[in-house]
């Protein structure tokens, strides 16, 4: 699971013995010093920060034209390790890769013409193995300053996909490849452009407009992976079928979202707008039905009392399993055990 992750502070020891071995060895690749000069202008963890737009092109070897906001070239970018990279702001790349070269996972891959990576800021993304490479494609970045007191500003909570994990990315075909490409070809435009007072609006409407694109792009990959959800529908079932046979409900209390898409490798966004889109019904909702269904055997067990039952499902307090029965059924618990 991708998370927001402390960064580990490197000794000084390593760290002044990698400044060493740059200086002292002149037949190093040049652009590999410079690489690590940008980090170490950034960050002296084993996470790199990059907080700012202008950090993150010097660290790809991209021209800052403004502030706020970029599309930037990676091939530009010097061959480097891989790191693991705390970003401030909103990223996302557009890779062109094959299936088999996607180190973060690759299950149920649709298409090889472009996958797009969504990431959040404050999230942490990438590995640090030490394994070189040379950056490709391009990436979409802008600061949440760029979008405050606009429409995107007040909506961008909307676009869930910004916590999808990286295996839940999303994998285009050519026509919306094509539709991705125009989108940042605009934008693009608007950064050559003198800034003047329609700058900060067309740019911003471009962007929204792309993350538009990706959420029916998005509900395009739900429909075409039914199967692969459909399993992930059938897995949901069985892990609540199977929660309320076991001891958890006394250890754990009720399933949450989180939970499950937890048990099933799924992030808490993306599973949840997964249920949606397969069921019409929240994840949330979804539980709180199936612990109603389990609810009504049990209640018909006379041996246990009402409070025993709301303990014995995972409730906190009873109160809180009268309340929510009432309003699913329509009929109290103590009503409802009266009807048989």
């Amino acid at each position: 699971m991708r998370c927001i992750l402390e960064a580990n502070v490197i000794s000084i020891t390593v760290l002044l013995t990698k400044i060493t071995d740059c200086r002292q060895k002149p037949s190093l690749n040049a652009s590999r010093c410079r690489n690590f000069d940008i980090e170490k202008e950034i960050t002296m963890e084993n996470i790199i920060r990059i907080d700012t737009i202008s950090q993150f092109n010097a660290h790809n070897n991209n021209e800052t034209l403004h502030p706020l906001v970029n599309i930037v070239d990676m091939s530009k970018a010097d061959r480097r390790t891989k790191r693991r990279i705390n970003y401030g702001f909103y990223t996302v790349f557009l890779k062109e890769v094959k299936c088999g070269d996607l180190k973060y996972g690759c299950n149920y891959y649709d298409y090889e013409e472009g996958t797009l990576v969504f990431v959040g800021p404050g999230q942490v993304i990438g590995s640090d193995n030490g394994e070189y490479y040379q950056p490709k494609g391009t990436a979409l970045v802008f600061h949440p300053d760029l979008i405050k007191g606009t429409s995107l500003g007040r909506h961008i909570q909307d676009y869930t996909f910004f916590s999808y994990d990286v295996h839940e990315a999303l994998h285009l075909s050519e026509s919306e490849r094509k539709i991705i490409i125009d989108c940042f070809d605009k934008i693009r435009y608007e950064l050559g452009h003198a800034i003047d007072k329609h700058s900060k609006t067309l740019i911003v409407s471009n962007i929204e407009l792309f993350l538009n694109y990706c959420q029916r792009f998005y509900d395009r990959q739900f429909i075409t992976r039914d199967l692969a959800h459909k399993g992930v529908l059938q897995r949901f079932e069985s892990l609540l079928d199977s929660y309320w046979t076991s001891d958890k409900p006394l250890t754990v209390g009720l399933p949450s979202v989180g939970y499950c898409a937890d048990q099933l490798n799924l992030s808490a966004n993306y599973f949840g707008d997964l249920i949606k889109k397969e069921t019409g019904k929240s994840a949330q909702d979804y539980i709180q039905s199936k612990v109603i269904d389990v609810a009504k055997e049990k209640i018909f067990d006379t041996s246990k009392s009402l409070s025993e039952i709301a303990y014995g499902l995972g409730f906190k307090y009873p109160q809180h399993f009268t309340r929510l029965f009432k309003q699913r059924v329509g009929y109290s618990p103590i009503e409802y055990r009266s009807l048989n």
